[in-house]
């Protein structure tokens, strides 16, 4: 994909970048900085009512004399309006990640940790995570996507039954099991395998502290956890998050089965948590892994064109785009984080003219960004599973 305004010249073929005509000066972007409690406050009303409107709704049904049949057909609008909300509470927890929905820090982390409860996730330690995101995208060499993506070369050299597995796991029914996963059982078995850890650096301490006679040196825990599934539980505060997070997401549970029934809440409760994480790791996913998705090396890696050629831009109706608190106008979002998603339409239409090249994905687009599943560290570039067994 060829951006006029930015001359990316023979960068495939491994030339040095030439100069970028497009800076990030360029972009009008300070009086959308402004945050609003007001509009924030608004946004948060008007996604945690609905879904407790809906749950209530839920209640009701079961409480009524139909038949199992009609209260099923009956309940599939309410569970897919809630995968909605869940996916906007999603939205709204991830502003609150990057400081940007409320004007004070405090409110963010606060309404943030309140958003991640709700979807069943720590959002401390999932925000530090996806910053990382931002501060590498576009560098395939660091950091490669949401989903793990192998290179091209690591594709060739592993056998024939991993690379089956490897385009199975990637699928995009994958979406849903691992959308499951990704809300209700991750987050569980990271606490537990993060507390394990951590109560093993500190029986490591205590020794050294007592082989040592440095006695004082036992009551100082200088080095925490590092769990080995995800960025969960790499501080100090992200282990407590991760603790408290788990507590507020268990009690729930068992509290809203005590008032539904077991069987009740946990089929509607699953069903929307695989839903709504399967709607917003999908979205992730297709804005940065598409046909011609800037895709470089960290030699000549710039984190410009890793926001404006590294993320696409989603033309979806206003309503769908509404759950989503406007992530769909993502080359802003890369270009800067602390723009608030209520002020991101506006922005990009006001840059849209140093946008006008950038990616635009339609909803009948997506099926196909789920074939580049590769990196080609040669060329530079995404590729699919196709293509390298075409080019051997």
């Amino acid at each position: 994909m060829e951006i006029k305004q930015v001359k990316l010249g023979s960068e495939k073929q491994g030339n040095s970048l030439e100069k970028a005509e497009v800076r990030r000066s360029d972009f009008f972007i300070k009086p959308f900085l402004r945050r609003s409690n007001a509009r924030a406050s608004w946004q948060l009303l008007t996604t945690i009512v609905p879904v407790a409107g809906l749950w209530v709704a839920i209640s009701r049904i079961d409480l009524t004399s139909l038949s199992f049949y009609f209260k099923a057909l009956a309940l599939l609008p309410i569970l897919g309006l809630l995968a909605l909300f869940s996916s906007r509470a999603f939205s709204l927890m991830h502003d609150c990640g990057h400081g940007s929905l409320f004007r004070s820090r405090r409110l963010n982390r606060l309404v943030g940790f309140s958003l991640g409860a709700l979807n069943a996730i720590p959002q401390h330690p999932w925000s530090r995570d996806h910053a990382f995101h931002h501060k590498h995208n576009g560098n395939w060499e660091i950091y490669r996507g949401p989903i793990d993506v192998l290179s091209l070369e690591d594709y060739q050299a592993i056998s024939q039954r991993k690379k089956l597995f490897y385009a199975i796991s990637r699928h995009w029914l994958m979406l849903f099991p691992g959308g499951f996963y990704y809300l209700i059982i991750k987050p569980r078995l990271t606490l537990i395998n993060a507390m394990a850890q951590f109560l093993w650096s500190i029986g490591r301490e205590l020794l050294v502290a007592l082989r040592n006679k440095n006695y004082g040196r036992a009551f100082v825990f200088s080095t925490r956890l590092r769990s080995h599934q995800s960025g969960y539980g790499d501080t100090f505060a992200e282990l407590s998050d991760l603790i408290i997070n788990n507590l507020v997401v268990i009690i729930s549970w068992i509290l809203m089965s005590r008032w539904l029934g077991p069987g009740l809440f946990w089929s509607c409760y699953s069903i929307v948590m695989t839903l709504s994480a399967a709607i917003f790791i999908c979205i992730f996913y297709v804005q940065h892994n598409f046909k011609g998705s800037y895709a470089n090396r960290t030699d000549n890696w710039r984190s410009l064109l890793g926001a404006v050629e590294g993320s696409s831009n989603l033309d979806i109706p206003r309503w769908l785009n509404w759950f989503l608190a406007d992530i769909s106008f993502h080359s802003l979002h890369h270009i800067c984080d602390r723009i608030p998603n209520y002020n991101l339409r506006a922005c990009h239409l006001h840059n849209q003219h140093l946008l006008k090249d950038a990616m635009t994905l339609r909803l009948v687009d997506i099926p196909s960004c789920f074939d580049y599943i590769l990196w080609d560290s040669e060329l530079q570039e995404l590729t699919t599973i196709k293509a390298a067994h075409s080019n051997k």
